[in-house]
């Protein structure tokens, strides 16, 4: 089967007068296709679009002493939560955190964390915080993945070692500089 290669040169030719070429002739040297073709696959497959470097949607928490002056934990942290996955644990023994991301759910109107802080001198707490939020389905291409951004409307812990909890950033987004929640804790230190 014999192939006929005149749409091959009339697409060349429009990409020869798109580069400049002046004299493009129907007899092409191997190195000027391969490079018009090489020019041709690149106008195919750019785009424009940008997907977020940083696009990763989660909880950005703080801690205060009990007046909510910055402060650091001055014991071990551990969250955990119920997720479908079976990974429950958000947090595995952070020692002396000030600030702290988590994720959180994209399918359930409440999630509900668990936070022990424990100590070397075996004193411990274990508070309960539920989180209340409307998630927001986020697109921005598709070329992109799709998330969930998520609008905080209400929280309450119990007060074992957290003194109180409160809505600092309504919205969860990419932001890695937002404070959404500004957590106060019985027990910090100041360092």
């Amino acid at each position: 089967m014999k192939k006929n290669p005149t749409y091959l040169r009339s697409f060349f030719t429009a990409i020869a007068k798109m580069v400049g070429v002046s004299s493009c002739t129907t007899h092409h040297s191997p190195l000027t296709l391969s490079t018009l073709f090489a020019l041709s696959s690149l106008f195919i497959s750019c785009s424009n679009i940008n997907c977020p470097v940083q696009n990763t949607v989660a909880l950005r928490c703080s801690i205060a002493d009990t007046e909510g002056n910055e402060a650091k934990l001055a014991d071990t942290l551990w969250v955990w939560t119920q997720r479908n996955d079976g990974n429950d644990t958000l947090l595995n023994r952070w020692v002396g955190p000030a600030n702290f991301s988590l994720p959180i759910s994209y399918s359930h109107p409440e999630d509900v964390l668990i936070f022990f802080v424990g100590s070397l001198s075996n004193t411990w707490t274990l508070d309960t915080l539920w989180l209340q939020k409307n998630d927001i389905p986020h697109f921005e291409s598709v070329d992109c993945a799709a998330h969930f951004f998520h609008d905080l409307t209400a929280v309450r812990s119990t007060h074992q070692g957290i003194d109180s909890v409160y809505i600092n950033q309504q919205r969860v987004d990419y932001d890695p500089q937002r404070t959404n929640l500004i957590i106060r804790f019985k027990n910090v230190s100041h360092e």
